[in-house]
């Protein structure tokens, strides 16, 4: 099948109009401007379309030409894009990494990573994405990601690399004016249990979520994150654990008090996860800075 429309032309026309004259566009492509009128002149042939208005003394794109070079410019992207793609994954560099954090993770410390991988200058498109509990290990087992950040639980066996990056430590702090902050003595069971506690939803899709630290209560009120989680219990709507590394301005500004309690939350292993078939630099450059990177968590 036979497209009037080609990448050649397209380049034609671009260069034409960003150098203002077929003189110009003929000199930055190395070609005779002869040549370019060929080019021009056959695709308005093949079109049946004028692109050029030449009744004035500068030829100007009529309002077709105009059209065929803004879809045209999306076109020699999109063909420039995939010719870096190529080479690239020839390279061994992939085209895009897809990273999940645990939302105990700050996002801060990920994102200093990212901009000193900027500085490679490597056209990987990175996404990064937040899960809770079981969903970290869930969007690596569905390959919804290809590196897995703070994932926690059970092991998968197998397919998977894994590096140890800490301990998350859990506080029972609640809001400076909550009434739990003039309880006398350590806080128990029945003293949480007459106030609302707040819990971070699981975002597994397809495996069985699970649920940490869940305390016997009047009323659980579950949110999608670790910041939603924080930022409910400084407003005093509950109580419940928190990250200890994610609330110290929070402490230290005593707007979140910690309780002495006596229901106990064990420290949680974090891990690092990706596929052992995936051997892209990309990943292998982020698990290595990663596993580097200050989290706040308690290194073992």
């Amino acid at each position: 099948m036979h497209h009037a429309i080609t990448l050649e032309a397209l380049r034609v026309l671009d260069a034409i109009d960003r150098k203002g004259s077929f003189g110009a566009a003929a000199e930055a492509l190395f070609k005779v401007p002869s040549a370019l009128s060929y080019t021009i002149q056959k695709l308005e042939s093949d079109l049946g379309i004028n692109l050029f208005d030449r009744s004035k003394q500068k030829a100007q794109l009529t309002t077709a030409g105009r059209l065929l070079l803004e879809q045209g410019r999306q076109l020699l992207q999109a063909a420039s894009a995939i010719e870096e793609a190529v080479q690239q994954l020839e390279s061994g560099w992939e085209t895009q990494l897809r990273i999940a954090k645990d939302t105990v993770l700050p996002l801060a410390p990920l994102l200093q990573q990212v901009n000193a991988f900027n500085q490679l200058d490597k056209r990987v498109a990175i996404t990064i994405s937040e899960e809770v509990l079981g969903g970290t290990w869930d969007a690596l087992i569905a390959e919804r990601c290809d590196l897995a950040l703070g994932a926690s639980g059970d092991l998968p066996r197998g397919i998977f690399e894994y590096r140890l990056m800490g301990e998350v430590e859990f506080v029972f702090a609640v809001a400076r004016e909550h009434p739990l902050r003039f309880h006398k003595g350590p806080v128990d069971a029945a003293a949480i249990a007459a106030f609302p506690t707040i819990v971070i939803a699981d975002s597994s899709l397809s495996s069985p979520g699970r649920s940490s630290g869940l305390l016997e209560s009047r009323q659980m009120i579950r949110v999608p994150n670790a910041v939603a989680k924080i930022q409910a219990q400084l407003m005093g709507v509950g109580v419940g654990f928190l990250p200890k590394h994610l609330i110290q301005n929070e402490i230290q500004r005593e707007e979140l008090v910690i309780l002495d309690c006596t229901v106990p939350r064990p420290n949680i292993p974090l891990y690092i996860a990706w596929r052992k078939n995936n051997s892209g630099k990309a990943l292998e450059w982020f698990a290595n800075a990663c596993n580097t990177i200050n989290w706040g968590i308690q290194k073992n």
